[in-house]
């Protein structure tokens, strides 16, 4: 039954940490949503401006999860985005979501060696549809569920909104005409512990845990076609976590095309192999998860599926040829 499969998959979501690896809704092409990995990394692209979206399907089209943002380079030091994302049940009788502000100050420079300092602010927004959820009593022995029944239970507050924030630190080496060029980051979300008022409990039992992330890599230019990003990345949230490694590689088509293919590996999780492409400030990317563990005791599908576009421009008359290696592909 599908009320069951959501209830079963949002267990997984919320207390599983060998299923999942964390509790938020995260994306594979976690490059495409920056800011949801370290709010440091706001305005860290080859431009001026950048609109991005991108779009999950998992668990057998139980759970679909939308993210769109926008970023925007300023000439003071300052670098501004906005962040916001839904994740629901296929039949929108759950929904999970959340919109950010960021900030980045990237005024702290050695060199070519940059030091970013970020905060981000928003709410997160938890809610319920009763009308398309089934109770325990509304289902007779021998009978089955019966849609005439009224439910005793009731859910006083089915949508709530809680204040959330977070903080992030970046470093990357810009140096042009480098043939290795690294960067580095850590962030730390949900510093102010929104409570769940869904989960039953008080103190640290209803609260959402602060979710740290580590992560590094470096662009390294193997010739005039050729560049390559490997990758790491560290999450930990209560005793969750997620280990991923990866690389990819980008070819340079032409003066305006570029190719990108890659994957990353989620640790006795996922594999997520990714293909897209850039065209004048255009990119399109796709990737695909499927699982690898062993050790899953559920049987859903937890395969999914992840779409995404994003455009990058530049201000009128804004020099495009920046001394700038982007600390994330």
């Amino acid at each position: 039954m599908r009320i069951l499969r959501i209830i079963s998959c949002m267990w997984i979501l919320l207390m599983s940490s060998r299923v999942m690896s964390q509790v938020d809704p995260h994306f594979s092409q976690y490059f495409i949503q920056p800011m949801l990995l370290n709010p440091a990394l706001t305005g860290a692209i080859e431009g001026d401006y950048r609109v991005s979206a991108v779009w999950r399907n998992q668990y057998e089209n139980t759970f679909t999860t939308t993210g769109v943002s926008a970023e925007a380079v300023t000439n003071k030091n300052l670098n501004l985005g906005i962040n916001i994302l839904n994740q629901s049940s296929s039949d929108k009788s759950y929904n999970f979501s959340n919109a950010y502000l960021s900030a980045a100050y990237t005024g702290a420079r050695f060199g070519n060696h940059y030091l970013v300092m970020a905060m981000q602010a928003g709410f997160i927004n938890r809610r319920f549809d009763a009308t398309k959820l089934q109770f325990g009593d509304q289902w007779a022995a021998g009978l089955g569920y019966n849609h005439n029944t009224t439910s005793a239970d009731v859910l006083t507050r089915p949508s709530v909104f809680t204040f959330d924030a977070g903080a992030g630190v970046l470093y990357y080496d810009a140096t042009p005409d480098k043939k290795i060029n690294l960067f580095a980051g850590f962030s730390a979300y949900h510093l102010s512990q929104p409570k769940d008022p869904f989960i039953s409990g008080s103190g640290e039992r209803n609260q959402l845990p602060i979710r740290y992330s580590a992560h590094a890599g470096a662009r390294i230019i193997l010739n005039d076609f050729f560049n390559i990003v490997p990758n790491i990345l560290y999450m930990r949230q209560g005793n969750n976590e997620e280990k991923m490694a990866g690389a990819y590689v980008q070819i340079n088509a032409s003066e305006n095309v570029d190719l990108m293919v890659g994957a990353n590996m989620r640790f006795n999780d996922a594999l997520s192999p990714f293909a897209g492409f850039y065209y004048k400030g255009l990119t399109v990317g796709m990737s695909y998860d499927t699982g690898i563990s062993t050790k899953d005791a559920m049987t859903i599908n937890r395969n999914s599926v992840e779409v995404s576009i994003s455009y990058t421009w530049w201000r009128k008359n804004s020099m495009q040829t920046k001394p700038f290696y982007c600390p994330r592909f």
